[in-house]
């Protein structure tokens, strides 16, 4: 093994990731990690790809946009990956939007009921 691979242990711990979730990461073909009879090890392009795959799960982005995504820079390149991420963060941006929009009603009602509440109770 070489310094600036992973172990399949390293990774989990360096991606805060379980076990189960790196297996169905590589069963999805997200990453392809070199195999060396029953040992997986992570080079640089699997980790920038694990990297690009976190973020992408952080901002809400689901496991198959974030594979298509992927395949289109093995397919066509950086600009085009470019050019699809724009489209796709502009999407989801949208999506986070309306979340944030009813999440601020959500709360605001829970505020106003608890308020209401609490204001009977100290009548009683």
């Amino acid at each position: 093994m070489t310094d600036d691979r992973l172990s399949f242990k390293e990774m989990c711990a360096a991606f805060d990731v379980t076990p189960r979730t790196l297996r169905y990461y590589e069963y999805i073909e997200l990453l392809q990690p070199d195999r060396e009879g029953r040992s997986r090890f992570y080079g640089a392009r699997e980790r920038a790809r694990m990297k690009l795959i976190m973020r992408g799960r952080r901002f809400g982005f689901q496991l198959e946009d974030i594979r298509q995504w992927l395949l289109i820079y093995e397919k066509e390149g950086t600009r085009a990956q470019m050019e699809t991420w724009i489209g796709m963060a502009d999407g989801q941006l949208k999506e986070l939007s309306d979340q944030r929009e009813q999440l601020e009603e959500a709360f605001q009602e829970l505020q106003s009921l608890r308020k209401d509440v609490a204001a009977k109770l100290s009548q009683s």
